[in-house]
């Protein structure tokens, strides 16, 4: 037992050595980390909690990086999916609906038998021309055009009245006031139920139902109303088509993209009779008798007036635009044609650093050449916003305009 005793006292005592040991280690390990600290610090001129902060910091920017990094790659992959399926809709959309339908002339000629009748038409002192120029608002014009009489007005229901009065005159060929009067009123008459008919024609070719018969009649007055000479109401039909079958593409409700679609130009038919713009007119009358809040919307926002907030407003602008933009559909003076085409390589070649601009596709387009010394490709980008911008606060235009800018590098050399 006792030596037993003595070995476990020895071995206590070697333990605790042992311990003492350690102890003296860690303690100098602590003193080494503390220098090292110290050093550190002093090296870095950081603290121990700027130190952490300065690495979360800059782990934080590298992940932020690469998270914006992940986010455009994903962004460029979903926009040029959607792009492609844009095109593939709009394509298809545009190849079903192949209309005919070109610019109209804004100018009522009424042919006549003879010359003879223009004196008739004239009458003792011009009164069967005042009669005629009273009653129906309208100004004729009598010149020497050989057997033929002109018809102006801004108003084309007006100039239609006249037109079927002054046709129904000249077949009678009883030609007096009182005349006048009777066959101007039978010509209102005509009119008034051609534009009901109009207004119906729209509505069963579209599909669309349930419009209120006050906005069938606006409609079928849209047929005397031209933009830039295209008829606004196979513009609106044509856009009803266009949005339907983008919509149906989508899985949209396709009668809510033609509603809106036919309905969208609506305010022109009243744009002589009230102040203010087609848009807002539109939105006011739809409003009125009770329309749809997204078809009110999509009226509100076809022009870009206020930003879309619903697929089928979209639709509706972007079937606008094709209607409006497709060759043929509009036409314009000739001479205000050639100003607007200066007037746009004008407005880009005053930019510093464009050496020329044209003006190409009858203006839907303009390519820019621009000096690679003073514009590089990150200033190109600037510049088309900027003269992008210039140009739709500075001009007016219908559809749109494709603003193109090339930059090249040439290097030319003789071999002798």
């Amino acid at each position: 037992m006792d030596k037993k005793i003595d070995n476990i006292e020895k071995k206590e005592e070697a333990l605790q050595v042992k311990h003492k040991n350690a102890d003296e280690k860690l303690a100098e390990a602590e003193r080494i980390k503390r220098s090292q600290l110290d050093m550190l610090e002093k090296i870095s001129e950081f603290t121990k909690e700027q130190a952490k902060e300065h690495l979360l910091s800059s782990l934080e920017t590298e992940l932020v990086h690469e998270k914006a990094v992940k986010i455009q790659s994903f962004e460029n992959q979903l926009k040029d999916e959607c792009e492609s399926k844009a095109r593939q809709y709009i394509s298809l959309a545009i190849s079903r609906c192949a209309s005919d339908q070109v610019s109209e002339t804004a100018v009522s000629v009424v042919t006549l038998p003879n010359d003879e009748m223009k004196g008739r038409i004239i009458g003792r002192e011009g009164r069967n021309v005042k009669a005629i120029e009273t009653l129906t608002g309208v100004e004729l014009i009598i010149d020497d055009t050989p057997e033929a009489i002109t018809i102006s007005c801004f108003d084309q229901v007006r100039r239609e009245i006249a037109r079927i009065a002054l046709e129904k005159l000249i077949t009678d060929g009883r030609i007096h006031p009182a005349r006048i009067e009777e066959m101007v009123d039978k010509a209102r008459r005509e009119v008034e139920l051609r534009i009901k008919r109009e207004g119906e024609r729209a509505i069963l070719e579209t599909n669309v139902h349930g419009i209120n018969p006050e906005l069938v009649k606006l409609l079928g007055r849209l047929r005397y109303r031209t933009s830039y000479r295209q008829n606004v109401l196979d513009h609106s039909i044509e856009v009803a088509h266009l949005a339907g079958m983008m919509a149906a593409e989508l899985g949209v409700d396709a009668a809510l993209a033609r509603r809106a679609g036919l309905l969208h130009d609506i305010g022109k038919a009243l744009s002589y009779e009230i102040e203010g713009s087609h848009v807002q007119i539109g939105v006011d009358v739809c409003k009125k008798y009770k329309e749809n809040a997204d078809v009110l919307h999509a009226i509100e926002a076809h022009h870009g007036d206020v930003e879309t907030r619903t697929v089928v407003a979209a639709l509706v602008q972007a079937a606008d635009a094709i209607s409006a933009a497709r060759p043929g559909a509009r036409s314009e003076n000739y001479e205000n044609y050639i100003k607007r085409l200066q007037k746009l390589e004008e407005i880009c070649t005053s930019y510093e650093g464009v050496d020329k601009s044209f003006a190409i596709q009858a203006g839907r387009e303009v390519r820019i050449m621009v000096s690679p010394e003073k514009v590089n490709d990150e200033k190109m980008v600037l510049v088309a916003r900027d003269i992008a911008k210039r140009i739709e606060n500075e001009m007016e235009y219908p559809g749109q305009i494709k603003i193109h800018l090339i930059r090249e590098s040439r290097a030319i050399e003789y071999a002798k």
